[in-house]
């Protein structure tokens, strides 16, 4: 059954590996619960207490106001095939935009995205893995390729006017600081 742990072992990478999708969970003191299904290839492990994952352009951006707010993250995967297990994620995050340092030093991790929003490092400070028995089957069929298409016809300009638009504050109005003209951070 579950099993609690200090860091992600390397069954359990592997396992992350050949997810094709997962949950992020985040929440300000106040304000609503945010919990995002995250797919495509954006998950990395880069130790076993260190995770990023590439945070796409979207219709909203919660979990950037809530980890601002407060570094609080629990990130979710299931097993749909194979052998039944969830596994949880839990830790402290970190939001890094296009003009942070750490952005441009995790970017090149991932496959180039017009709709490229921000990169989230986690440090994991607990791993729980679950039994999964309830979790249902089901068949992977294939990408969805709707958000890149459309991301590449905005282009890099049209992308940052949605963010004007869309990415600045969260529902509960809590700011994103996607288009700050901060120093560096």
């Amino acid at each position: 059954m579950g099993k609690q742990l200090e860091s992600i072992t390397v069954e359990l990478k592997e396992f992350i590996e050949d997810q094709k999708i997962f949950f992020v969970g985040t929440a300000a003191e106040e304000g609503r619960v945010n919990v995002s299904p995250k797919g495509t290839d954006s998950f990395r492990v880069i130790d076993p207490n260190t995770i990023a994952w590439l945070n796409l352009t979207g219709s909203g951006n919660e979990t950037a106001a809530h980890v601002i707010l407060n570094d609080r993250m629990t990130i979710m995967f299931c097993a749909f095939e194979g052998k039944p297990m969830i596994l949880r994620l839990y830790g402290k995050a970190k939001i890094y935009h296009k003009r942070h340092r750490r952005y441009q030093d995790f970017i090149a991790l991932f496959p180039e995205n017009t709709g490229a929003r921000q990169v989230i490092e986690m440090h994991v400070d607990l791993v729980q893995t679950s039994c999964g028995f309830a979790v249902p089957f089901m068949d992977y069929k294939e990408e969805r390729e709707t958000l890149n298409a459309w991301s590449s016809k905005q282009g890099v300009q049209g992308i940052e006017t949605y963010w004007e638009k869309k990415n600045t504050k969260s529902i509960d109005g809590f700011e994103t600081e996607i288009l700050w003209d901060s120093q560096e951070q």
